[in-house]
């Protein structure tokens, strides 16, 4: 009987090891970038107060971790490197995430171009969901937008929408049309 669930146990972990092998995990060994990428994407996309005025990028090399972007509160950047720092192959953060000026004026204009944005033809199914597709990044009156749209019709929509909202200085659009060849 005892040989039969050593057998069993045995053959369990070796039906495991093959399975961890067929996905790419390794069991202990250093995680690759992509993987590394992949955990640090979800994390931020899910930081609680990462959110429509924040605009968060990242760059993976070995195991060093680069953040970028601008954020409208202090616990944002600092919860993205906490984060950041815990996951698995990660040995070192550099945190250049910019925290943006408290502005009564910048906060005016973001609720603003929001509301034109969402009300402005087919856009406001880029706002829907907790991780919107377009981020507006404002700071001393000028207007970046960043994100990912569906077409170039879109991109310039949003572009001339933003450059619409009163005291606006500039508009800068980041937007990347989404790759029609990945459908």
């Amino acid at each position: 009987m005892s040989n039969k669930i050593i057998a069993l146990v045995a053959s369990c972990v070796i039906i495991a090891g093959v399975a961890r092998a067929a996905t790419g995990t390794p069991a202990n060994g250093p995680e690759s970038d992509s993987q590394v990428a992949r955990k640090v994407r979800k994390e931020l996309v899910t930081l609680p107060f990462y959110g429509v005025f924040d605009n968060l990028a990242f760059d993976v090399k070995g195991d060093t971790v680069t953040l970028y972007g601008q954020v409208i509160r202090p616990v944002t950047k600092k919860d993205a490197e906490h984060r950041v720092k815990k996951i698995r192959g990660v040995g070192r953060v550099i945190n250049n995430i910019e925290v943006l000026p408290l502005s009564p004026f910048d906060d005016s204009i973001r609720r603003r171009t929001l509301r034109t944005l969402a009300n402005t033809g087919g856009l406001f199914r880029y706002f829907l969901g907790a991780n919107p597709s377009i981020h507006i990044i404002v700071k001393n009156g000028r207007v970046t937008l960043e994100g990912v749209v569906a077409n170039q019709g879109d991109r310039d929509l949003a572009y001339i929408a933003a450059n619409g909202v009163s005291e606006v200085f500039g508009v800068t659009n980041n937007l990347r049309v989404e790759n029609s060849s990945a459908r």
